[in-house]
């Protein structure tokens, strides 16, 4: 590092984007996979974040899965 760089009166800023996303593993059909990346085209927004909106827009609007089994 050159001398003429001093850092020591630089204060700490915080990362605000630390604990705002959470990485996890998820098993999705393809069927769902590919209705997502086929958005891709039309919004021009990754697939990965079109189902984070999409689950964030559920969540919001309290959504409820409605399961009917057949018998």
């Amino acid at each position: 590092m050159k001398k003429e760089h001093n850092f020591s009166k630089m204060k700490e800023i915080k990362n605000p984007y630390i604990g705002k996303k959470k990485a996890i593993g998820i098993n999705l059909s393809p069927e769902v996979i590919d209705y997502f990346k086929n958005l891709v085209e039309e919004t021009g927004i990754p697939y990965q974040k079109l189902i984070d909106l999409y689950l964030l827009d559920c969540v919001k609007q309290k959504k409820k899965l409605s399961l009917k089994w057949a018998a």
